[in-house]
This record gives C-alpha cells, structure tokens and sequence, in this order.
C-alpha cells in the first residue's frame, strides 16, 4: 500500500509564490527601487509644470497644431515630395537587404549551433555586432558623409552598417534557438555543418529572420527621415529645411509622405507572413 507524500514533499512539489514585498521577493524590492528611481529622476529635471500648462503655451500649442493639420498640396511642391519619398524609400530597402545578408554572415560565427560546438570566433563576432549597433545611424552618417559626400548613398550606407549590428545578433540568437533535432540527425550520419544549415536550421528560422529583417525595414524607413538632418537626402533633407524655416503646412504634407511609407511597409510585412503560413 502506498503512502500519502509527506507535507514537506507535496510543499516543495506545490511551492507558493512569497508574499508581496517579503524579504525574499527579490521581484518585488526590485519594482519598488526601479519606481523610486524613476520618482527620483523626475524630480532632478527640474520640470516646470505650470509654464507648461499655461494659457499662453496651450494657445500657442494649438496655433501649431493648426498649422500642422494643413498639409501642403500644391502640385509644385508635391514634384518634389514624391522624388523624396521615393529616396527614403530606396534608402531604408536597400539599407536593410545588405544588413540582412552581413548581419546572416556574421550571426553564423557568433551562433553556438549545438551543445558541443567550440565556437571560436563567437566573443569575437558578438563583439562587432555589438559595435556596429551600439554607434546610432546619424553618427554613422556623419562619419560616412566625410568620404561619400551629400546625398543619399551616405545614408544607405550608414543604415546598412547599424542595421547589420542589430540583425546580426537577432539572427544569431533564432540560430543558438533553433530545434536542434533535424541538425542532430543530419549531424550524426555526418553531413557538413553547411549543408546542415541550408537543409536543417536554415528552413526552421526563415519565418523569423523575416519577421525581423521587415520589423527593421519600419524602422529604417524613420531613420533614413532622421539621416537626411546632415545631408543624406531623402524626406528628412526636406524635413530638416522646412521645419527650420516653420513652414507648418509643408512639414505636415512631409510627415504624411513617412507615415504612407510605415503603413507600405507594414501592409506588406502583413501580407509575407500571411504568405508564409500558408
């Protein structure tokens, strides 16, 4: 006859949660001291309210935002706003497909691909993805427009360099994360470690380095609108020379050209999964 566990065993089996701010909920002194930080760094800046709130600031807020809501679209400027946009969208395409291919490159070395792999180059890889991602796109243009010049080949370039940083450690991470199962049996009948990639890893995590190489596409759309403060041509060229001339009403046509562009490049981030899960 079997004997009923013991109540230490069915505690340790059935183990609660401590109670809110025990001693021993680390979680919870940890929320308390990241809330009090932040209480604390609010209180540094010094922030005036009252100014802020004043009627002079909100009508002088909605005076703007008047402005704003009237968006340029006169044939004249809209020949030009077109070019533009159409730039922005070259640069933030073919900014992302080269980080994509470079940052795949690098995330092959800086991936553990199996428990026994030695991975030699992985701290060595790691280490230049996180210097490439680490430096933002507009320093990276800067630098660029030094040897390339104005325009908007700087500024390709200069996302292809940060974006290859910040895709190469995602990918690295969906190929450490990859089912090991298909590698293992293709492993063991002793097929390469490339062709095991190809027909083995590779197909597992397709959806997802999809997945971020258009989620990065979005956001390049907005930084190549940032780049073009220092030259690199684009909306943000235009964005840049309006806004510091307060000329509301093209700015606003300007801001509207970036937001079609998000909504393109989500629609069709949408409509690849879609496509995919088929």
């Amino acid at each position: 006859m079997e004997r009923a566990p013991s109540r230490t065993a069915a505690n340790e089996v059935y183990r609660l949660p401590p109670p809110l701010f025990d001693a021993r909920c680390k979680s919870c002194w940890f929320g308390a001291m990241l809330v009090l930080l932040v209480v604390l760094s609010f209180y540094s800046l010094d922030l005036q309210w009252a100014q802020f709130f004043s009627r002079d600031a909100t009508a002088r807020m909605g005076r703007f935002l008047a402005e704003l809501l009237s968006p340029a679209t006169d044939a004249r400027f809209m020949a030009r706003l077109i070019p533009a946009m159409l730039e922005t969208l070259a640069m933030s395409a073919v900014g992302t497909l080269l980080a994509a291919g470079f940052g795949l490159l690098l995330a092959l070395p800086a991936a553990r691909t199996w428990p026994g792999d030695r991975a030699r180059w992985r701290g060595a890889s790691r280490l230049l993805l996180n210097a490439l991602r680490s430096v933002p796109e507009l320093m990276w243009a800067a630098l660029l427009l030094i040897a390339a010049g104005l325009g908007p080949f700087a500024g390709t370039l200069a996302l292809a360099i940060h974006t290859t940083g910040v895709l190469g450690r995602l990918f690295a991470e969906a190929i450490e994360n990859a089912p090991e199962g298909p590698a293992f049996a293709l492993r063991v009948r002793g097929v390469g470690e490339g062709r095991i990639f190809l027909y083995a890893s590779l197909p597992q995590i397709i959806p997802q380095l999809l997945s971020y190489t258009l989620y990065r596409w979005e956001n390049n759309i907005r930084a190549a609108a940032v780049l073009g403060v220092v030259g690199a041509g684009g909306l943000g060229q235009m964005l840049a020379f309006h806004l510091g001339l307060f000329q509301m009403a093209e700015t606003s046509s300007i801001l509207a050209a970036m937001l079609v562009l998000v909504l393109l490049v989500d629609a069709a981030s949408y409509g690849a999964r879609r496509l995919m899960s088929r």
